[in-house]
Formats: C-alpha cells, structure tokens, sequence
C-alpha cells in the first residue's frame, strides 16, 4: 500500500499564487503589486503600545477567548460604527487573522457534504477552507456589467444554487479580488435565501473601513432577521496596516462563537499577546488616523487607475479594497495568467491572475489584479515599468 503525502481533498492547494508571485517578483527584482500587503506602518501609538506590552511582562498565553479589553473594544466598535450589540464574554472571540476565524467558523460548523456557497472570484483560502470542513463548495459568480463594469452578484446564479443543502454562504464585501462593494439590495438578496433556506452567512468584513467615493460599509449581521445566522469577522490587519500581526476576531451568536471556539483552540490555541492590547488601543482611539487611510488609499487607487489606463489596459471600477481589477484584451493578450508569469521578466511588475480564484477560470481568463497599498514612488515606479507593454 502506497501512503499518500496530503489527502485528496486539499491537494489542489499545495501552494498559493501569492507565494509564487512573490517569489518570482523577489527573483526578478520586479515591483510586486501582487500581494495585498501595505509598505507602511499602522498608528505610532498602537506601534507603541505593543512596545509597552512587551516591556510590561504580556508575553504568555492570554486568555483563550482573546484579552478581555481587546473583546471589549471590539463590541465597542461594533455598536459605534454599526449598532450591532454584542457580549464581549460570550459573542467575540480573538482569533489568528481573520483567515483562522474563517477556517474555524467552518471546521466548526460544516459537516462533511454539506453545501458552502462562495461568491467567485474569490479569496484563496475559502476553498482551501472548504475542503478542510470536508464541504461541498458552490460557486456563484460577481460578472462585469457590459456598461459599467462594475462587478455585480450573479442573483439568478445565487438562487439556484441555494438549496436544502446548503449549511453557508461565505460572503466578503468590500470584495477581493474586484474590489467591488456589494450594494443593500445585494445584501438583501443573500439576506432573504439565507432565511428561506436557513443558512449562515460567515461574513468577511476585513475591508470594512477602505470604501472609496463615500460609500459606507453595511454589515448584512444589521439586516432584519440577520442577526441569528451571521458570523462576522474583521481584523486589524487591513484597518491599521498591520497585517503580519494576525490578529483578528468573530462576533456572533453566542452558541456558534463557542462552535468556532472549540474547533480554533485546537488549531492555535491563542493569538500574540502583546498585540492584543495595542489592537485594543488603535480600535478606540486610531478610527481618525483610518480616515487619513481611507482618503489616502482612495487617492492611490486612482493614481495607479490612471496609469494602467494610460498603459493600455482597461481598467474596472474600484469601489474598496486594496485593489483594481484590469482587462488585458485591449493590449492583445487573451490569458491573465500567461501574463502575469511574464510581466517580472519582461517589464518589472508583479500582478495576479483573477482566474486562479475561480470554479470556471474561463470567466476571468482575461483580468488581472494589481494592489495599490503601496507608497507613491513605488507605484508611480511600476506604472513608468508598465507603460512598456506598449512601446
């Protein structure tokens, strides 16, 4: 009998296109704008209270839940910007980035063959998540308006593939890769099947501060009927420029953040320690310097919206995020993919293909997504490197 190294249902993702964009734009000395990292620091004072934490001996296990004022500031956070009520000692649980609240949230409550909806494109680790839960993933697809090019939720796609089996519906809106906001009657769309066919929605708020032109962030957890059957993760790593300090929560009903707790204390165990305090500090007294982000961001976006436009690319609207999705069809490339594994080499720029976060990647062959969390020079470096494509 031969042993198989990794078991069928997780070898489709023995590697991330992050990990080998990054690798390839480190080879070549290309600029990466692959990868949705920031290459500046978050608030001085939360840098400075994880200082402090350190010195002042927070360098052991915290308690299993998360810091009690980390829990606290985030219910606090929850009711000022949102309303949403939630019980620090019963309703929040500090995780390791919201990537482990995700996989926990599942693990915890997907029975092998149950149905788990993802919106397409989507973000890596949900299918790798999935798979972990032994789910059944169903897509459903965010398409292009022909006017706009907005991308917009696939409604009738969404209905049909809601069912009896469906235990989930992972939602994460402002969206990666597309960047696209998804609109109250969206929302309410997913809100109503949700009820009808009584799923949960695990719901990826990361982005939840960075929308651009005005626009303001609707939780579907504030939803009539919502409440109940929401999980809602966030963390501190997009909000405040931190995000290799993986520190994220999930807020929710209390019986299913026992759920999730019970399957995260056997994965991790507890977060970073000093972090939790600092996090704590930036939530309540750093939403100021998020604003300066937000405006900061917005102005990037559209820096490097311009860029690519001049290069020849067609550009797709932004409304959050860090990132912009492009059409390369009108520069004479048909495959997103071919591309961005010849862009180090032949030009200095590293970007990603949409179609690797898709069931069908025929529908998003021809884009490719760059991120715009970069400082300035570095971007206006990529787009001198970029413009020639077409020279």
């Amino acid at each position: 009998m031969t042993i198989p190294a990794l078991v069928s249902r997780l070898q489709p993702f023995t590697s991330t296109i992050f990990a080998e964009m990054t690798a390839l734009a480190q080879r070549t000395g290309a600029v990466n704008l692959g990868q949705g990292f920031p290459d500046t620091d978050g608030p001085a004072s939360m840098l400075a209270a994880a200082q402090q934490a350190i010195a002042d001996g927070i360098n052991q296990y915290p308690p299993g839940p998360g810091r009690p004022e980390l829990r606290a500031a985030i219910a606090e956070h929850r009711a000022g910007q949102y309303g949403q009520e939630f019980d620090p000692d019963t309703q929040v649980l500090v995780t390791v980035g919201a990537t482990e609240a995700i996989a926990a949230s599942l693990i915890a409550l997907v029975e092998p063959g149950d149905e788990v909806i993802l919106i397409e494109p989507y973000y890596d680790s949900y299918a790798a998540s999935v798979a972990m839960a032994g789910g059944v993933r169903r897509a459903v697809a965010l398409r292009p308006d022909p006017e706009t090019g907005r991308f917009t939720l696939d409604i009738e796609a969404l209905r049909a593939a809601a069912g009896p089996k469906t235990k989930a519906l992972l939602l994460n809106t402002p969206h990666n890769p597309t960047g696209t906001v998804l609109t109250d009657a969206e929302l309410a769309e997913i809100a109503e099947l949700a009820q009808r066919h009584d799923f949960l929605v695990i719901s990826d708020e990361v982005y939840e501060h960075l929308l651009y032109d005005g626009r303001a962030h609707h939780p579907i957890g504030t939803l009539p009927g919502m409440a109940e059957r929401t999980l809602t993760i966030s963390s501190c790593g997009k909000t405040f420029n931190a995000t290799g300090w993986k520190i994220g929560w999930v807020c929710g009903r209390p019986d299913l953040i026992a759920a999730v707790r019970a399957a995260k204390q056997f994965i991790t165990f507890v977060a970073g320690a000093p972090f939790q305090p600092a996090v704590a500090h930036a939530l309540r007294t750093e939403l100021p310097w998020v604003k300066n982000l937000r405006q900061d961001l917005q102005r990037k976006r559209d820096r490097l919206a311009g860029g690519l436009s001049d290069a020849g690319f067609k550009v797709l609207p932004s409304e959050g995020t860090y990132f912009i999705c492009t059409d390369v069809r009108p520069l004479g490339f048909d495959d997103g993919a071919t591309l961005c594994r010849e862009l180090p080499e032949r030009i200095g720029v590293a970007a990603i293909p949409v179609q690797v976060f898709c069931d069908d990647p025929a529908t998003a062959r021809h884009l490719v997504r760059f991120a715009y969390c970069k400082r300035d020079e570095v971007l206006d470096e990529a787009l001198l490197r970029l413009a020639k494509l077409t020279s």
